[in-house]
């Protein structure tokens, strides 16, 4: 029996009820068949709700108290990543690759660590790295993905920063991706980025994935396609920003931002004064959490994250097309996931943490 394929494609902080199959006003055409013509699990429930531990689990199958990336800013062991899903299927003779966000390493580190991933230590990785990385034999990455962080000049980056500045002229693609090109009503974090789409890394990822696609692959394979989106800031750009109309995007019922009859870490993630050094409270209290919005700022960042999460999904239906194309889609098997979602309002919360929503507010 020929062994299947197997396509992972995951989108960074998107909900799971952000799918127009699920009811919400959402264009995913190419989701929504996804959807139709296979299994949604729709009680999953991410095992933590930010990116670095939960990447770590879906690559392990471990819980974070077991492989010991329990937050942000703690490096996975690569001896634990190597043994992962990649590794055990590069093992089992499967050709395995990575495109897009990683984030089994920390970005932005004191001192260099030596991981592809660290901002300070990427120049140590020429042009011609490749990987291989946690399991993974074929590795075309980026550092941090999302754009809030312009991207590293090399001979610092990964593949999509050599790609960016490749004709010298990423300092005015950064300006043009910082340029607001539409009326936001001082949405927090959220404007239409003039960056063209060339230049955008959600279709970058796709490119890379599918040129590896079209190759001729004597073993089955496992390639992991990570788009960044729609992870916060809300930076869609145009057209796709303006793809979904503020005034016919859905709200969330309870968005009121009150502490009566919350629990404690509710008013704890909103007011709680963040530790480390000053820089880095910084950074959480501007970054990582978004002041009161009224629900004419709201609807904004809900339809620039429907815009993102749009432009993932044209993408997804590219590379099925591919699949199609090559003959695979016949053994291949597609799953498409999230490592966590985005309270995106519901109960006065916006962006994610500290705890899961279904777990804690799924009655109301």
């Amino acid at each position: 029996m020929k062994r299947p394929n197997f396509l992972l494609i995951s989108a960074d902080q998107q909900r799971g009820d952000c799918l127009g199959v699920e009811g919400r006003k959402i264009k995913t055409p190419h989701l929504d068949e996804l959807s139709r013509d296979g299994t949604r699990f729709t009680s999953a429930i991410t095992p933590c709700v930010v990116c670095q531990p939960a990447r770590t689990s879906i690559l392990t199958g471990q819980l974070p108290r077991t492989h010991g990336v329990h937050d942000n800013g703690i490096d996975l062991d690569p001896a634990i990543g190597e043994q992962g899903v990649a590794g055990a299927l590069a093992s089992a003779g499967y050709d395995t690759a990575y495109f897009g966000k990683a984030h089994f390493s920390t970005y932005h580190t004191f001192e260099a660590t030596g991981t592809p991933e660290c901002l300070k230590s990427s120049a140590a990785y020429g042009d011609d790295w490749f990987g291989p990385y946690m399991g993974f034999n074929h590795a075309e990455m980026m550092l941090v993905g999302h754009n809030w962080f312009p991207p590293e000049k090399p001979p610092h980056g990964q593949a999509y920063e050599r790609f960016f500045h490749a004709d010298g002229r990423g300092d005015e693609k950064i300006k043009l991706y910082w340029e607001n090109a539409g009326e936001t009503k001082d949405a927090a974090q959220t404007w239409h980025s003039k960056l063209p789409l060339a230049w955008h890394n959600s279709p970058w990822t796709a490119d890379r994935a599918i040129d590896w696609l079209k190759e001729d692959h004597e073993e089955p394979f496992c390639a992991w396609v990570s788009f960044p989106d729609p992870h916060h800031p809300f930076d869609c750009p145009e057209p796709w920003s303006h793809l979904h109309k503020p005034e016919d995007v859905d709200l969330p019922k309870h968005r009121e931002r009150t502490f009566e009859g919350r629990p404690w870490w509710h008013e704890q993630v909103l007011t709680a004064e963040p530790t480390g050094s000053k820089e880095g409270a910084e950074i959480r209290k501007g970054y990582s959490r978004i002041p009161e919005q009224t629900d004419e700022q709201l609807r904004e960042i809900i339809a620039n994250t429907y815009g993102q999460i749009a432009l993932i999904d044209h993408q997804v239906g590219r590379l099925m097309n591919t699949l199609r194309e090559t003959g695979l889609d016949e053994n291949t098997i597609v799953i498409y996931f999230a490592d966590h979602g985005d309270w995106l309002g519901d109960h006065g919360l916006i962006l994610k943490g500290p705890m899961h929503s279904r777990a804690f507010y799924a009655c109301q």
